[in-house]
Formats: C-alpha cells, sequence, structure tokens
C-alpha cells in the first residue's frame, strides 16, 4: 500500500499524473491520512478544487482508498520528523513514518526527508 498525500490524491483523481506517478500508482493499493479528508473539505469550501469530496465521482472514487487513522503512535511520530511544514503535511508524513507506508508526493521539503519512508 502506499501513503498519497492530498495533491497527488487529487492529481491521480483529475489524471494529472507524471508517467512515472501512474506506474507507481498502479502497482499498489492506495491509503491517505485521515487528515487529507479534511484537507480536501477545506480546499472544496475555498473553491480550489471543484469537485465536492462528499458527492459524485469524486466521493464513489475515495471510497476505494483505505483511510489511516491519526492514532497515537502518528502523533508520536511527529517528534521524529526532520523537518517543519504545515500540521496537515507533518501528520501525512508522520502516518508513513508509523505505518512503513512509502509517502508519495511531489513536495520539495517531504521528498527531502531523511526518515520518512518515500515512494520513489
Amino acid at each position: 500500500m502506499l501513503n498519497l498525500d492530498t495533491h497527488m490524491l487529487i492529481h491521480a483523481f483529475t489524471g494529472a499524473l507524471k508517467p512515472a506517478e501512474r506506474r507507481l500508482l498502479s502497482a499498489s493499493p492506495w491509503g491517505i491520512s485521515a487528515i487529507v479528508l479534511w484537507e480536501l473539505e477545506m480546499l472544496f469550501r475555498l473553491r480550489r478544487i471543484s469537485e465536492d469530496p462528499t458527492r459524485g465521482a469524486f466521493a464513489a472514487a475515495l471510497s476505494e482508498v483505505a483511510v489511516l487513522p491519526i492514532t497515537r503512535e502518528v502523533t508520536k511520530c511527529l517528534r521524529d520528523l526532520d523537518f517543519k511544514s504545515d500540521p496537515a503535511d507533518e501528520l501525512i508524513a508522520a502516518t508513513s513514518l508509523a505505518t512503513g507506508l512509502p509517502l508519495v508526493t511531489r513536495d520539495r521539503k517531504l521528498r527531502g526527508s531523511k526518515v520518512v519512508p518515500v515512494a520513489r
């Protein structure tokens, strides 16, 4: 399983993946940190994405993605991160750290981490 950050999930649903990302995502099931659901709702409310994450095709696609909970282990892993970012990105990265699932992201700060398992 792969852990997708918010923007990678949006790219996957909108067909805006690079060929290497498409190959990577086609080879494994997808998971997302629970905070990604909150981020999607905020992006929709702010009109930064047009698809409603709670209805229609977007919601149907989301139902196929495993939602990884924010557990005490995830919050403990926040201490081990070797970068500072917004709280949602830190929780997404800590989810990968706690679960061992490779993170799929284009974010340079997250990709530059020496402790977070990043899919390449």
